[in-house]
């Protein structure tokens, strides 16, 4: 079983820990030189704000609703990512950084027999010790985690993906939002009737090897529940 934990909004959640003025307001944090929208809490999601939009455009919507704009602090976000993924790695020796806040745990042949109790301990001592919120979703490959992980959002912040919910959870995702699926595939299986990521799981190994090259092989087998993507370990070189 693979893991996938993920903090929520994680740049409006970091400001939050240093400004607790700014909890439970609608907040965005912006690109550098303050151009566009890169992280939104909930409350600013629900007011419509879109990821990525300019904030010059969103002027009237920031001034009616006092919606709280932030500057991006990259250091800090930078640290709080470290002493996440340091939380993390006590749960397993197998850990895979994903992005500054997201990281794979490898659960295989650890000790853990109660995932679901197993993911409310990692959400609770995330927030405990960083006040940072986070949501888990466990299943048996790195594919089904991430989809997991999506679910997770909500319902309650942990989903684990046993088999007799992998069926339900492949049916409430579309296609083009498996990972690993660009829009130009999701663009192609949709034409030739692959709607749901339920649809592609069924789809002839031929076929996906001829069209989608064995990158797509790789998915459709983890959309069956067979592991093909081992954890990366090495953590990247930093980038200025």
């Amino acid at each position: 079983m693979y893991a996938l934990i993920d903090g929520n909004n994680f740049y409006c959640s970091c400001e939050r820990v240093f400004n607790p003025a700014l909890r439970g307001r609608p907040l965005i944090v912006l690109s550098n030189n303050d151009g566009c929208a890169v992280s939104r809490s909930d409350e600013a999601k629900a007011l419509g704000v879109e990821m990525g939009v300019p904030v010059f455009m969103i002027r009237d919507l920031v001034n009616k609703h006092n919606i709280a704009v932030q500057s991006s602090n990259y250091t800090l976000y930078g640290d709080m990512s470290d002493r996440m993924m340091r939380i993390l790695a006590n749960y397993s020796p197998g850990i895979e950084i994903f992005s500054i806040d997201e990281a794979f745990l490898d659960l295989t042949n650890m000790p853990f027999t109660d995932f679901q109790e197993l993911g409310a301990r990692i959400r609770r001592r995330v927030y405990q010790d960083i006040g940072i919120p986070v949501c888990v979703g466990i299943a048996p490959t790195k594919t089904l985690a991430k989809m997991a992980n999506r679910l997770a959002k909500k319902r309650l912040g942990v989903f684990v993906a046993t088999s007799e919910l992998i069926e339900e959870m492949l049916c409430a995702t579309a296609v083009g939002d498996i990972t690993g699926v660009g829009p130009r595939y999701a663009q192609f299986l949709q034409r030739h009737g692959f709607k749901t990521a339920w649809d592609f799981a069924q789809a002839p190994d031929d076929f996906v090897r001829t069209n989608m090259s064995v990158v797509g092989l790789r998915i459709l087998h983890e959309l069956r529940g067979i592991p093909v993507s081992d954890l990366d370990t090495a953590p990247a070189a930093k980038k200025n």
